[in-house]
């Protein structure tokens, strides 16, 4: 922990990126593996356009039913931790997988949503984008006449904040990975792209992942505890 506090110091530029993972103890369901179905059906069947097409309630209901699950959650200690970590350092940007906005709610401001906010719309005619739609059991309409979804990244779709999210990771000097799997690209690939521009890049998962093996730390642990630990050596340093 010391010797990771210690780079973390020194660094002039910092860059984390979080996963499904770094939510697990504000009680969010990570969608994936086991338990992840809903009403049979498995996410990769729902979060597409094709599946939006074909029953757009059923989609929404989907997402209501995500919206209901993380309104009740709240930020954990390894939100904070980063927030504090963002105000401590001037250079300092967070990638997030998660869709769950409980880095903003954490107070976390400088973020990149790879995969978007599960509590922004966007019509899925015309794209204009909706904040703070009360929950309703079927898809409102946009001015346009169009139907709203969330403003999500679906399978097959574009990300459209990847070139930041590469650039980023390419300048940093350290990089912190809490709770992602490491297989889902192309987030997957932003801490290699750290590590071969030079970044000292530490792991934070509950087990081994693909990213472990080219980090610096792999530190197994839930995400608040290490974060803890670390940020407390961090200070004292």
């Amino acid at each position: 922990m010391n010797e990771i506090a210690e780079r973390m110091k020194k660094s002039k530029f910092i860059v984390t990126l979080t996963g499904a993972g770094i939510s697990a103890d504000s009680g969010v369901p990570t969608f994936r593996g086991k338990g992840g179905l809903w009403r049979n059906y498995s996410p990769s069947y729902l979060a597409t356009e094709e599946a939006f097409r074909r029953n757009s309630n059923l989609v929404w209901e989907f997402y209501e039913w995500r919206r209901n699950i993380i309104r009740k959650s709240k930020p954990n200690t390894a939100h904070y931790v980063i927030k504090e970590i963002e105000e401590k350092v001037n250079d300092f940007v967070l990638i997030t997988q998660n869709v769950d906005n409980l880095h903003q709610r954490a107070g976390s401001k400088k973020i990149i949503e790879l995969h978007g906010n599960i509590f922004r719309n966007k019509c899925f005619t015309c794209g204009k984008k909706y904040e703070n739609i009360p929950p309703t059991p079927t898809p409102p309409n946009c001015s346009c006449g169009g139907l709203l979804r969330p403003d999500v990244v679906w399978f097959g779709e574009p990300i459209p904040r990847i070139k930041e999210a590469i650039y980023y990771s390419s300048i940093c000097d350290f990089m912190l990975v809490v709770g992602t799997s490491g297989t889902v690209q192309p987030a997957a690939s932003l801490p290699l792209i750290a590590k071969e521009k030079g970044a000292y890049v530490v792991e934070v998962n509950l087990e081994p992942t693909p990213i472990s093996y080219i980090a610096d730390k792999s530190i197994k642990g839930r995400a608040g505890e290490v974060l803890e630990r670390i940020f407390k050596w961090e200070n004292q340093s």
